[in-house]
């Protein structure tokens, strides 16, 4: 960067798409950067000659930490999927379970694979499973969106859930709303919790 490359003549390429490039001695080139109060930056040095660009040195930096924590962020949202697994067959309080389980890691924010691994004739019948898999699916369609419709994977069927919008809004206008406790009632209205019902 500036004064630190060594060669004595670059190509420097300027403009928002790169289509603008000059060649010119070094020594012009840093004339050039310090009239614009730019910074001479070496971005192509096995190029011959080497490939320099003219940008606000420290903006870039900003910039390229931004995209990599945002890279970070959804990395870190890709490893929050979870897994339940379920079985062609299934009682309907162990449904019940696994779909009580498969709310919960919703709520935390996570997306959830739910899948069935058939073992030996079982995957003669698809049609069971997927019966299963639909259950769950309407079990939680009140706090989740289908990311991937059921698909075939070797011997597991699956799809894959995702916390919807409308979960996630009322998730948070939860966690804002204050709990306040119940004013005293007036004009002889009953006070214990009952709501009016009118006819």
């Amino acid at each position: 960067m500036n004064r630190r490359i060594r060669a004595d003549e670059v190509r420097v390429i300027r403009g928002e798409d790169s289509s603008v490039s000059t060649v010119m001695a070094i020594r012009d080139a840093l004339e050039m950067a310090e009239d614009e109060g730019l910074d001479l930056v070496e971005v192509g040095p096995n190029q011959s000659p080497p490939v320099c660009r003219l940008l606000d040195y420290g903006r870039f930096k900003f910039i390229q930490g931004k995209k990599q924590r945002e890279a970070r962020k959804v990395s870190r949202s890709a490893s929050k999927q979870k897994e339940v697994r379920l079985s062609p067959v299934m009682s309907d309080n162990d449904i019940e379970t696994k779909i009580k389980m498969t709310k919960n890691l919703l709520g935390e924010g996570a997306k959830v694979r739910v899948f069935v691994r058939f073992r030996g004739r079982q995957r003669a019948h698809p049609e069971i499973a997927m019966k299963v898999l639909r259950k769950v699916a309407e079990g939680v369609a009140t706090v989740a969106k289908l990311e991937k419709p059921p698909g075939m994977e070797g011997r597991v069927l699956s799809i894959l859930l995702a916390p919807s919008a409308v979960a996630k809004e009322r998730e948070r206008q939860e966690k804002s709303t204050p709990v306040t406790a119940a004013a005293p009632a007036a004009n002889g209205t009953p006070t214990d919790g009952a709501a009016a019902v009118e006819e």
